[in-house]
């Protein structure tokens, strides 16, 4: 059986770091989005603590979000992004139960 991968990730900026990590995001997005295995790549802000952003991303399988995780496309985005951080990001991976692209 196929498994899809959501994966979600919660930062915490600190507030004066959002446009650094905005900045970074868009030069990347592109990228992440024609990395083979990846479906889609959402980034959300919590409308009352606009310094919380997450990405969401669904993948065809684990192996191919690992491929990303692995990649130099990833340790160059992440490099750029962990010193904006507030706080310790928070990623979860969830198995898509019922997914239509």
């Amino acid at each position: 059986m196929k498994t899809t991968i959501h994966r979600w990730v919660e930062m915490q900026f600190q507030p004066d770091k959002i446009d650094a990590f905005l900045s970074v995001f868009e030069s990347a997005k592109a990228k992440i989005r024609a990395r083979k295995g990846c479906l889609s790549l959402q980034l959300i802000q919590d409308p009352l603590q606009p310094h919380i952003l997450c990405t969401s991303s669904i993948w065809e399988s684990e192996d191919a979000l690992n491929a990303y995780r692995d990649s130099e496309l990833f340790q160059v985005t992440w490099s750029l992004t962990k010193p904006l951080f507030q706080a310790k990001a928070e990623a979860k991976t969830y198995i898509l139960m019922d997914w239509q692209p």
